[in-house]
């Protein structure tokens, strides 16, 4: 069960974030960690690609990050987090009112060197996503490991950044909020769902 406090609805509302530390608490935290890392060590990660309109190419000027996607059962440890995701839509759903169906995840391993730059999460003419939950695997993260995540809310004018610590979650609307990560100096690890309206 996951439910919105009324601070985190009125960020969403007015900030399009919000940031909430101990999502799944310090067991299924280092769980799941051990199972992202468990995945990255496999080599079952590949670059990640660039969408423009149809076509998907490699850039790593604008991004640097290996992914996977995860599905359902596909690592049972991983399966917390999924079934955590889920209830977060709900909860985001009846809480927020957005109407909030699927979602895809995704793992993401920045290595060293790597960053992302600054972009949004929603691509113009197609079946959008609404919303963007992005869960941190990293413990013992230090601020000379980089790799933060950078906000730009439109109403403060002003950029946010969010460590990416252990058991870190940062949700914000995918077609509103643009976003960087910072330039990575230790491995970064991040599962990421993208939440998709009713119907689409």
């Amino acid at each position: 069960m996951v439910a919105l406090t009324d601070v985190e609805v009125e960020a969403l509302g007015s900030h399009g974030f919000f940031v909430r530390d101990g999502f799944l608490g310090d067991a299924q935290a280092l769980a799941a960690r051990a199972a992202a890392l468990a995945r990255v060590d496999a080599g079952t990660l590949r670059p990640a690609g660039i969408r423009r309109g149809a076509d998907r190419s490699l850039d790593a000027a604008e991004r640097g990050d290996h992914i996977e996607w995860v599905m359902p059962g596909a690592a049972p440890e991983l399966e917390a987090l999924w079934l955590r995701f889920q209830a977060l839509g709900d909860a985001v759903s009846s809480g927020a009112y957005l109407g909030l169906g699927r979602f895809d995840m995704q793992l993401a391993c920045y290595p060293v060197g790597t960053h992302y730059a600054r972009h949004r999460d929603a691509f113009p003419g197609q079946s959008n996503r609404r919303l963007t939950a992005i869960w941190y695997a990293n413990a013992d993260w230090k601020p000379e490991h980089g790799g933060v995540l950078r906000l730009f809310p439109e109403d403060t004018g002003a950029p946010v950044d969010v460590a990416p610590v252990l058991d870190r979650l940062v949700v914000f609307l995918s077609e509103r909020l643009e976003h960087e990560v910072l330039p990575v100096h230790a491995a970064r690890l991040a599962l990421t769902a993208w939440f998709y309206g009713r119907g689409q």
